[in-house]
């Protein structure tokens, strides 16, 4: 009965995403490819000082996205530091420090890890006009990435990429903002809370009281889904049933996570010219998602021990509403995106299962990964795999048309060792520095000496330097050690591959299409579908197996 509720819970999932992703993927090639702006954009452009029509050279779009994000980081730490004094503060205090640069970081890199409880820690100016802003623009920031690296296959001898204010208005108003307003009215109608109350103390059935939250959670959880962001409103997440009310509410939200990422490969396919080579990418993406979701399944379904065997399968941690099936489907979605957000306690998996939403995060989240970072990311791996291909064969590769030569396999061997090396090294730091050993193993781990305890921490590293932001939270997070740690990851984990994507798109841009020959490796068929899968299997097995091993492994095989 389990396996038949996942596969109507799938199926229903992959129905409704065949039905959108092409008109919409098409929407959104329209909306980077059209020569008219809106006036309210034409507004914005007088305002900023941006000529709508003048280009960008690779350098100037990197500097774009890095000034924006720069001051992104500094509106939201101050909005924090700030908070006793603004409006709506709830009586809440500033958050520490750190605390503070860790929250600015995470929402600005589209991570949106929470090293707090949100209802007890910020208040509604902050979660608004801090974090729901930086929902929506972090976001649009990854798909004017993803299109500018799209840009430099489809470009001739061009010495640009588009232009990052255009593409950044573009996405936020175009497509996040009227998906995100039509959703949150959907959500609403599903019962999840759009109001400014604060807290309503109530009388409990035992006769004391207790003060339940309110808030604008509706807008925000629309956004936090589209835009593959991931922070709640409340510390449940998508647990909370002020968020998530019921299992048709799930469904909706896990759609929201998996639309963008699933269409741009139809937009990609669009622009370049050749909707083969988007339908290859999107077919890849769909093979890794459902391997992955019926692993995850599996391994939560044959829980081994007394309490899951009566139950049925590994509930704990879990809402009934939702069942194994609804809690591993949406964690198989929030994992193998870069959303994090959570309808069940993920330190409650099983160690295998747990294993799972980490191994989505260590595959780079390409499956089909976040707003833009899944596209650019699979692009990068597609230009490996043509690599490899043309060794197997002693050709040149060729890729769309644009030649793969030193130093498009350098920038794309650079971005695929940036976020390993963040994981193994924050982690081997936190129990390898004396100082920093003995406060992770004492304060931060509750698990201490066992293999779980090392999943912990291993996790929150993995998630944070693929700009993921969920967490096992079997931990304390909120320690210097950690807000540091952590924000470093994830800050160098979101800029470090954009930096690398844009001269990789500039660099490809300038070169003039080559045309097909006898020679040519097909990318647009079953061989070329295989060999993209294998190739990000063998890269992150051959990386993250003698980790994997010291902690979900050995705790599975205890």
């Amino acid at each position: 009965m389990d396996w038949l509720i996942a596969g109507a819970g799938l199926l229903a999932v992959a129905v409704l995403l065949a039905a959108l992703t092409r008109p919409f993927g098409d929407y959104i090639a329209w909306v980077y490819t059209s020569g008219k702006d809106w006036r309210v954009e034409r507004g914005l452009y007088r305002v900023m000082g941006v000529d709508p029509r003048a280009e960008q050279t690779w350098q100037a779009y990197l500097r774009g996205v890095l000034v924006f994000s720069a001051v992104g980081v500094l509106i939201v730490y101050l909005l924090q530091r700030l908070q006793q004094w603004l409006p709506y503060s709830l009586g809440l205090t500033a958050p520490s420090e750190h605390l503070s640069f860790n929250t600015a970081i995470s929402f600005v890199t589209n991570t949106n890890w929470q090293s707090y409880y949100p209802e007890q820690t910020l208040g509604y100016t902050v979660q608004f006009a801090a974090l729901t802003v930086q929902n929506f623009v972090s976001g649009a920031v990854g798909i004017a990435v993803a299109v500018a690296l799209i840009r430099g296959f489809a470009y001739r001898r061009s010495g640009t990429i588009g232009n990052f204010w255009v593409d950044l208005t573009r996405g936020t108003l175009r497509i996040l903002l009227p998906i995100a307003f039509l959703s949150a009215i959907v959500l609403m109608i599903g019962g999840v809370i759009q109001n400014f109350n604060g807290f309503t103390e109530l009388s409990t059935i035992a006769g004391g009281t207790q003060a339940l939250p309110g808030g604008p959670v509706a807008s925000q959880e629309a956004i936090k889904l589209l835009g593959t962001n991931g922070g709640g409103f409340f510390n449940a997440n998508s647990a909370h049933p002020f968020e998530n009310p019921a299992g048709w509410t799930s469904l909706f939200q896990i759609l929201l996570m998996l639309v963008i990422p699933f269409s741009l490969p139809r937009a990609f396919g669009r622009i370049v010219g050749d909707h083969r080579q988007g339908t290859a990418i999107l077919v890849a993406m769909s093979i890794l998602f459902v391997a992955s979701f019926a692993a995850m399944t599996a391994f939560e379904l044959a829980g081994s021990g007394t309490a899951p065997q009566l139950a049925g399968g590994a509930m704990e941690g879990k809402e009934v509403r939702f069942g194994i099936p609804g809690s591993t489907l949406f964690s198989t979605a929030s994992t193998i995106t870069s959303t994090g957000a959570v309808n069940a306690m993920h330190d409650s998996y099983t160690a295998l299962g747990g294993m799972m939403a980490m191994i989505n995060m260590m595959l780079g989240e390409l499956a089909p990964g976040g707003v833009g970072s899944g596209l650019y990311g699979m692009l990068v791996i597609a230009i490996i795999a043509v690599f490899i291909a043309g060794l197997l064969v002693g050709r040149t590769p060729e890729y769309l048309g644009k030649k793969i030569g030193a130093r498009q396999i350098k920038l794309a061997s650079l971005y695929i060792l940036v976020t390993p090396i963040l994981v193994l090294v924050g982690t081997a730091l936190s129990f390898a520095v004396p100082g920093v050993r003995d406060d992770v193993t004492t304060t931060t781990i509750w698990n201490q000496g066992s293999p779980h305890g090392f999943s912990e921490i291993l996790y929150a590293f993995t998630s944070a330097a693929n700009n993921n932001g969920s967490a096992f939270a079997g931990i304390t997070a909120a320690t210097p050690w950690m807000d540091t740690a952590l924000g470093v990851a994830m800050l160098l984990g979101r800029f470090v591959p954009i930096v690398l994507v844009l001269a990789l798109a500039g660099s490809l841009a300038q070169q003039d299409k080559v045309p097909a020959t006898a020679g040519t490796l097909p990318t647009h068929r079953p061989m070329f579908i295989g060999l993209l899968i294998g190739t990000i299997l063998i890269v992150a097995a051959l990386t993250y197996f003698p980790v994997l091993a010291l902690g979900p492994l050995a705790e599975g095989l205890m």
